[in-house]
């Protein structure tokens, strides 16, 4: 919570006051839509960020099954689902060269993938399967905060090459670092929620909630 609360401090505001000049993302010369349509995608993406946290505490979800199920249809239809389909146009026409483009695609299609994925199987009362699909949406929501860590890294590590590998071009070398990050982010955190998965069904500790029964939880 506390790295959400810090990452949504610093990356929201700019937005918030409606000024293209200020994004962090530059607008596509003529595209008078992609702004406004950026401002949604991280309005509705901190949602999403911000409900997430509620579905993961696992004493949030013991002691308020009730509060659970609330943030959970928050989480999915006023966070993923706008965010994720807007993130399609956005990555689209990303001016960032055509890898960062197909990253946020891939990206935003998987993360509404296995989102919808949870959703099925929690109105299936397959609670199992969809705290792993609901594990697996968490990990690609909280994918933009290790992006960035990522970008810085991928930054310094290329930085030396900017006369060599990219001709002199500053503006090439960020484009290369922002793939990096795009790409390697949702994968070292999709590796890491499925390894912790299969930890925990080959006798790891689990959650002290029933799959099956009445009153189960569910993040929908």
């Amino acid at each position: 919570m506390l790295v959400v609360a810090a990452f949504l401090a610093f990356s929201v505001p700019p937005y918030l006051t409606l000024d293209p000049s200020l994004s962090r993302l530059e607008p596509p010369e003529g595209n008078d839509l992609y702004y406004p349509l950026l401002v949604a995608h991280v309005l509705f993406g901190s949602v999403a960020m911000t409900t997430a946290c509620f579905q993961i505490w696992p004493a949030f979800r013991t002691r308020h099954r009730r509060g659970h199920r609330i943030t959970g249809r928050v989480y999915v239809f006023g966070g993923v689902l706008p965010a994720g389909l807007l993130g399609l146009y956005i990555g689209w026409h990303t001016a960032a060269g055509p890898s960062v483009r197909v990253a946020n695609i891939v990206g935003s299609a998987l993360w509404l993938a296995v989102t919808i994925a949870g959703l099925r199987m929690a109105r299936r009362r397959r609670f199992g399967e969809h705290r792993k699909w609901m594990s697996r949406s968490f990990a690609l929501t909280m994918s933009i905060v290790l992006s960035r860590v990522v970008n810085v890294v991928a930054t310094i590590a290329l930085m030396p090459q900017v006369d060599t590998t990219f001709h002199g071009s500053e503006k090439l070398m960020q484009y290369s670092a922002a793939s990096i990050g795009v790409w390697l982010s949702p994968l070292l955190l999709l590796l890491l929620t499925d390894w912790l998965l299969e930890r925990r069904k080959s006798g790891g500790p689990r959650p002290p909630v029933q799959d099956r029964g009445q009153g189960t939880p569910s993040a929908t």
